[in-house]
């Protein structure tokens, strides 16, 4: 396995990053993007959001991206992104690959086996919808978790910054829940994180 070693993917905020969240219809990709957008340009960085419609967010593979940079963003497209967020097997089998040589997926593992083009990319694999569920009782926070452990990989705002964006955003009587989803992500990325780490020490 490819361990990614980008100051970014380890903690640090990186000079420009592109994500891509993608998932199934009713996962709420879409909104962990907005929120991923809102918490970056509230920590002052540049930021392009785009999301997909259509036929495909009926069952089949959706996507929704982000662009986060320092400076301005002169193509608003995620090509190649530096990590994917991959909640269903259709997600996986249609994005994974391509993920830039290097860049990081990270997957919901209770829901997605790894195959096909995954080789020179760093492979985190977090149950994001058994947690929800087994934690919260709430399936439907699967993609807050998922933002939690991505926070707390990348680094791509501070914390302050994404609860902030989840209390301006989501509707009060859900705020709690989805606050507390955000931190069950962010202690088990934060313990993946230690795991890549390790694994760049030995290497």
């Amino acid at each position: 396995m490819h361990v990614v070693t980008e100051p970014g993917v380890a903690g640090a905020a990186p000079e420009r990053l592109e994500l891509r969240f993608s998932g199934s219809g009713g996962q709420g990709i879409i909104l962990a993007a907005t929120l991923t957008a809102a918490a970056a340009t509230q920590a002052g960085r540049r930021v392009v959001q785009t999301q997909s419609y259509g036929p495909e967010a009926r069952g089949g593979a959706s996507k929704a991206e982000v662009i986060i940079d320092r400076e301005a963003i002169d193509f608003p497209e995620v090509d190649a992104p530096d990590i994917t967020v991959c909640l269903s097997q259709p997600a996986w089998e249609k994005y994974a690959g391509l993920t830039r040589r290097g860049g990081l997926l990270l997957y919901d593992s209770g829901l997605v086996t790894p195959c096909g083009e995954s080789e020179e990319r760093d492979l985190v694999g977090i149950p994001f919808t058994e947690i929800a569920d087994r934690e919260l009782g709430k399936t439907v926070a699967a993609n807050i978790v998922a933002l939690g452990a991505l926070l707390a990989i990348s680094g791509f705002a501070p914390p302050a910054a994404v609860e902030d964006a989840i209390e301006a955003r989501l509707p009060a009587k859900i705020v709690d829940l989805n606050l507390l989803a955000l931190d069950l992500g962010r202690t088990h990325g934060a313990a993946a994180r230690e795991r890549i780490s390790a694994a760049v020490e030995v290497v």
